[in-house]
C-alpha cells in the first residue's frame, strides 16, 4: 500500500507549532480525527502514548514517526506536521523534530505499520527530500514529492504487488468457496511454507534444535512446507519474516522461555512445550492445518507473551520466568567459571598459598576477568527473571535486587551505630526471591500508576517505575528478605561444607540420578540450578556431579548400541553414533529419542549409571567452576584423571543395565 493512497490533505499540517511532545501528540491525533480514519479519538491517542512508552518513535535527524494499533481506527492512515521551527519530541539524538508521520492502523490488519514505517525511514533517509518537505509551499506540492520519492524508490516492488493483488483476485472470481480459495491462490503465490514454526529452550544448546529437525522431519513426511526459526544459544537463527508470516497457514510456537510475540498479531497461533515439538510434531502439525489454532492478539505491553489457547499454569508460568533468568546468566557463569579455573591453572601455588590464583600477572588477569563476569551473574538471574514477569520496566528494578542480593546489604550496627551494612550474602536464592519480587512489584506500580492522568503516560517508564520501584524494591530487600535468606544461605553452606565424605557421596548419586530421569524436563533443570547455585557459593564438586550425570545417559547408549548391537535396529544403531559427540559435550538431550521409544527399560538404566558417575565424581574430590562445556573444560575440572574414570564407570554401568533389560530383536528386525 502507497502512502500517498492513505494520506489525505486533512491530516496535512505544514504550518506545525514548536510545542512540547504532549502537546504535539494532541496536534497528530487532531490532524488523524480529521481525516476520518478514527472511530475513537481518545482509544487511538492512549494507543500512540502506550507506544512512546516503549520508547521514542523519534528517530533523530529531525524526524518522528508516532504509530498506534488499535480497535480505535476504522481504516489505515497517515497523518503529517511540518515544523520548520521545529518542536520538542525527546528524539534519540537530542535533537527538535521537523517532519512528524503519525500511522494509525486497525488492530485486525496485517503489519501495514511495520511495512509503513519501513519506508518512511528509507525515504526520509535522503535529507535533500527532508528539506524539499520541510519548505513545500502548499499540500499539493507536499502530496506530490511524497508520490515521486515513492516512486523512484519503490516503483518496481508496488508493480509486483498490484501483479500479486490482480492474481488474487482473479482467483476469487473463479473459486467462491473458501476452501477452495484458498487452494488456488496457493498455486498463485507458493513460496511461502504454510506452516511456521518457532523453536526455544532456556539453555538455547540441545532441545530448540531438536525441536525444530523433529517438526521438519514430520512436515516433510506429511508433506507440508514448513519454516523453523530457532532462537538458541547462538541467536535467532532462520528468522521469520513479514511476508512469510502473513502468508501462512498458522505458527507453532514450541518454547520454554519467551520469545517474540507481537509479530504474530492476529495470526492463528499454538503455543506450547519445547518437548512438544520434539514428541509430538505431527499432532501439532495437524492441529495448525485443521484451522483449530486460536488468533493471538498481541497486547502493546507485553510483546513476549502468548495465549495458545491453554490456559497456562502457575507453575509453568514460574518456570519459564525463572528459565529466562537462567538462561542469560548462564554466558557469564560459564565464561567466567572457565576463566576463573584456568587462573589456578597457571598460577604458581608455591609463590603464596594464600593468595592462589593471583601470584603472577597471567593468572591475575584472568582470576580478574573471571571474577567481574561473575559478579554480573545474579543482578542477570533476577533481572530477567523480572522482565519476563513485568518486560523492559521490570529490569532496572530486578538488576538492582540482584545486586543487593549479591552484596548481602541489611540494617545493622557499626561501631554502635545503626547503618547499612553486609550482613552475608543471600546469593542465588536471595536473587531468585529479587527477581520475582521486582517483577511483580513492578506490575503492581503499573496497575496503580494507570490511574494517572494520560498527560504522565511518558514519563511512567523513565521516572515513576524506576524511582519507586527501587525505592521500594530496597527496602524489601535490606529489610525482609537479605537478612532470612542470608542467613538460610549460609547455613546451607555450612552444612554442605560439614558434610562428611559418605553424605557427600549420597548427595551426589542423587543429582547425577536427577540429571538422567527426565533428561531436560523439571528434574534434570532443578538439580542443574542447583549446581550453578552452588558455584556462587563456592561448592564446585557439586557443580561435578551434575555435569558429569547429564554426560553419561547419551553415552551409556551410544555404548550398548555399539557393544550389544542386536539390541537396537539398523536406524537406531546409525543414531546412537551422534550420542557419543552429544554426552561428551554435556547435552543430555541426545538419549531422549531412546528414551521416549522405551522408557521402561531405557530411563532406569540411564538414571542408575548417572547416579554413579555423579557418587563416584563426589567420592574422588572432582571440581569444576563452570557449569557447561563436556570434555571442553575437563583440563580445568579438579582431579580430572578420576573425573575421566567417573564418567567411564558410569557409561559402561548404564550400558551393562540397558543390554541386560533390552531383549535382542529378531534378525528381520535388527
Amino acid at each position: 500500500m502507497r502512502i500517498t493512497d492513505l494520506l489525505k490533505k486533512e491530516g496535512i499540517d505544514l504550518q506545525g507549532k514548536s510545542a512540547s511532545k504532549s502537546e504535539t501528540i494532541d496536534n497528530l491525533v487532531d490532524l488523524m480525527d480529521a481525516t476520518g480514519n478514527l472511530n475513537d479519538k481518545e482509544g487511538y491517542k492512549k494507543a500512540v502514548v502506550a507506544r512512546e512508552e516503549q520508547g521514542t518513535t523519534g528517530i533523530g535527524e529531525g524526524i518522528a514517526i508516532p504509530h498506534g494499533k488499535t480497535s480505535a481506527v476504522k481504516e489505515a492512515g497517515l497523518a503529517v506536521m511540518v515544523s520548520k521551527e521545529g518542536t520538542d519530541y525527546e528524539s534519540m539524538d537530542g535533537q527538535p523534530a521537523h517532519l512528524l508521520f503519525a500511522i494509525a492502523v486497525p488492530d485486525n490488519s496485517d503489519d501495514i505499520h511495520l511495512e509503513l514505517l519501513s519506508r518512511l525511514s528509507m525515504m526520509l533517509m535522503d535529507e535533500d527530500f527532508r528539506q524539499k518537505l520541510i519548505d513545500a509551499r502548499d499540500k499539493d506540492e507536499f502530496l506530490k514529492l511524497i508520490d515521486q520519492k515513492e516512486t523512484e524508490k519503490f516503483g518496481e516492488e508496488d508493480a509486483k504487488k498490484e501483479k500479486e493483488n490482480m492474481a488474487e483476485k482473479a482467483v476469487e472470481k473463479v473459486e467462491t468457496e473458501e476452501a477452495k480459495v484458498r487452494e488456488a491462490a496457493a498455486e498463485v503465490d507458493t513460496g511461502y511454507p504454510k506452516v511456521l514454526a518457532v523453536t526455544a529452550c532456556p539453555t538455547g544448546i540441545a532441545h530448540t534444535y531438536m525441536a525444530a529437525e523433529a517438526l521438519e522431519g514430520k512436515a516433510k513426511d506429511m508433506g507440508v512446507s514448513i519454516k523453523v526459526e530457532t532462537d538458541g544459544s547462538g541467536g535467532v537463527k532462520n528468522e521469520l519474516t513479514r511476508a512469510e508470516i502473513a502468508n501462512a497457514d498458522a505458527i507453532i510456537v514450541a518454547a520454554d522461555k519467551n520469545v517474540p510475540m507481537a509479530r504474530f498479531d492476529g495470526k492463528p497461533v499454538i503455543q506450547t512445550k519445547v518437548a512438544d515439538g520434539i514428541h509430538k510434531p505431527e499432532e501439532l502439525i495437524s492441529h495448525a492445518l485443521e484451522g483449530r489454532a486460536p488468533i493471538y492478539h498481541a497486547d502493546s505491553k507485553e510483546e513476549n507473551t502468548a495465549d495458545s489457547g491453554e490456559k497456562q499454569s502457575i507453575g509453568r508460568k514460574i518456570y519459564k520466568d525463572l528459565m529466562n533468568g537462567v538462561s542469560h546468566m548462564l554466558p557469564f557463569v560459564i565464561g567466567g567459571g572457565i576463566l576463573i579455573a584456568l587462573a589456578f591453572l597457571f598460577d604458581d601455588y608455591a609463590i603464596d598459598p594464600a593468595n592462589f590464583g593471583m601470584n603472577t600477572p597471567f593468572a591475575a588477569f584472568l582470576k580478574t576477568i573471571g571474577g567481574a563476569a561473575f559478579g554480573f551473574m545474579l543482578p542477570i538471574l533476577a533481572g530477567y527473571i523480572a522482565m519476563s514477569i513485568a518486560d523492559r520496566p521490570g529490569l532496572a528494578v530486578g538488576f538492582v535486587g540482584g545486586y543487593i542480593a549479591s552484596q548481602g546489604y541489611i540494617l545493622g550496627m557499626v561501631d554502635g551505630t545503626m547503618t547499612i551494612t553486609t550482613g552475608g550474602t543471600s546469593g542465588f536464592l536471595g536473587a531468585l526471591v529479587a527477581g520475582f519480587l521486582a517483577g511483580y512489584l513492578v506490575l503492581g506500580l503499573r496497575k496503580l500508576f494507570d490511574k494517572l492522568p494520560d498527560a504522565l503516560e511518558g514519563i511512567k517508564p523513565t521516572l515513576l517505575y524506576p524511582f519507586f520501584g527501587l525505592l521500594i524494591m530496597g527496602a524489601l530487600m535490606v529489610f525482609i528478605i537479605n537478612p532470612p535468606v542470608a542467613a538460610l544461605n549460609t547455613a546451607m553452606t555450612n552444612g554442605l561444607n560439614s558434610m562428611g565424605e559418605s553424605s557427600k557421596v549420597i548427595l551426589g548419586i542423587i543429582l547425577g540420578g536427577m540429571m538422567a530421569i527426565d533428561m531436560g524436563g523439571p528434574f534434570n533443570k532443578a538439580a542443574y540450578v542447583f549446581g550453578t547455585a552452588a558455584i556462587s557459593s563456592g561448592q564446585y564438586d557439586i557443580m561435578a556431579a551434575v555435569m558429569i550425570g547429564g554426560m553419561v545417559p547419551p553415552i551409556a547408549i551410544a555404548l550398548c548400541a555399539t557393544f550389544f548391537k542386536n539390541r537396537f535396529t539398523q536406524k537406531e544403531r546409525q543414531s546412537a553414533l551422534t550420542n557419543y559427540i552429544m554426552g561428551l559435550c554435556f547435552i543430555t538431550e541426545g538419549a531422549i529419542p531412546f528414551a521416549a521409544a522405551d522408557p521402561i527399560r531405557v530411563i532406569p538404566s540411564c538414571v542408575v549409571g548417572s547416579a554413579v558417575a555423579g557418587g563416584l565424581s563426589m567420592l574422588f574430590g572432582c571440581t569444576l567452576m563452570a557449569p557447561h562445556g563436556g570434555v571442553f573444560v575437563f583440563p580445568v575440572v579438579g582431579n580430572p584423571l578420576f573425573y575421566v574414570v567417573s564418567l567411564l564407570i558410569g557409561s559402561v554401568v548404564g550400558m551393562i543395565l540397558l543390554a541386560i533389560l533390552k531383549k535382542p530383536l529378531k534378525k528381520e528386525a535388527a
